[in-house]
């Protein structure tokens, strides 16, 4: 990739101008392998090589060009910065990943782009969930709402993180409504993503798995059946993917989805199958919500009418011994 990088610097240098075709193709198509290798790859080192290419957007955007070329390179930055903030909120790095975030919806603005606009404000309202704050994301992902994106999956993911959200607050109504509102979207949606796809595009087994966690939110017997249902139809689709395209973090968070549901229905066996398979992915590739969403199933466990059946407890020293493992061995997204 260095020797690639090199040829690459001389072929935008030989155009003879600030930004012209060859720069964009190539600033494009260095975009397009970030984001569909990012959720397969082990976050810490690619944030370093997304602020290296953030940074070369910004100073393109710092000379002269075309009209038409400041516009591709605002949207490539809100992009970049985009996936900055998806970077610092997996490494546990709110507060930065709402400024990276701030950051990319004004290169979006710049740009005029109402999909990325959306795709940043699911992001922002995404952040807000997984900090506590289901009633600003909801107002976020309702602000993102109001983008109609010009093709692709941001709005299906906006419905998607408002019902978690909701079923948070326990607004159960509201939050299978907004469930519904996704089923709707996703019927309707045609052709693919105008973004680049890859970590932007919202695919069928990400809002199965939203959805799962929005029921668990919920509780009762319905709803925790219907949350193990398609918890456990999202984790085949995502395990099915070949080696390479796997989404490592979302199929943890739908495994551990599964493992809630089991768990609610007192299959603690069944429940440490799936946490034994996110424990082997997490130690390859950590991120901080699925460090949390552990955290949140060792709580419940030790809480649980069998806690102190042999597979619990032997599940219970296996999470202790993961968490120990990951705070003292692997820095956030780091591999061993």
């Amino acid at each position: 990739m260095t020797a690639a990088n090199e040829s690459a610097r001389f072929a935008a240098q030989a155009e003879g101008s600030n930004v012209g075709p060859h720069t964009m193709e190539q600033l494009e198509a260095d975009i397009r392998r970030i984001v569909c290798t990012y959720p397969n790859r082990p976050v810490g080192p690619l944030f370093q090589e997304v602020r290296e290419l953030r940074n070369h957007a910004f100073r393109l955007l710092e000379g002269k060009q075309p009209p038409a070329y400041t516009r591709d390179l605002y949207l490539a930055s809100a992009v970049l910065c985009g996936v900055l903030a998806n970077a610092s909120f997996d490494l546990g790095c709110y507060s930065a990943a709402e400024t990276q975030a701030r950051s990319a919806f004004l290169c979006g603005e710049l740009a005029g782009h109402n999909g990325v606009r959306a795709w940043i404000r699911g992001l922002q309202a995404l952040i807000a969930y997984w900090d506590g704050r289901p009633t600003d994301a909801v107002r976020l992902a309702e602000a993102g709402s109001g983008y109609i994106p010009e093709g692709g999956t941001a709005h299906i993911r906006l419905a998607s993180v408002k019902a978690r959200a909701l079923g948070q607050l326990g607004r159960s109504s509201d939050a299978l409504g907004a469930l519904h509102a996704a089923d709707t979207l996703r019927d309707a949606t045609n052709g693919a993503d105008d973004l680049p796809g890859g970590m932007l595009a919202f695919l069928p087994e990400k809002q199965l798995f939203y959805a799962s966690s929005t029921l668990l939110w919920l509780g009762g017997d319905q709803h925790l059946a219907d949350a193990e249902s398609r918890a456990q139809e999202a984790v085949a689709m995502f395990s099915s993917a070949e080696p390479g395209e796997r989404r490592l973090g979302e199929e943890n968070l739908a495994r551990i989805d599964l493992a809630l549901a089991r768990l609610g229905r007192g299959d603690v066996d069944g429940a440490a199958e799936q946490v034994h398979e996110v424990i082997g992915i997490n130690s390859r590739r950590h991120t901080e919500s699925v460090a949390r969403r552990l955290a949140y199933f060792r709580r419940d466990l030790s809480r649980h009418a069998a806690a102190t059946s042999p597979s619990a407890i032997a599940l219970r020293e296996a999470l202790m011994a993961h968490q120990h493992h990951t705070s003292t061995a692997l820095p956030p997204g780091e591999t061993a």
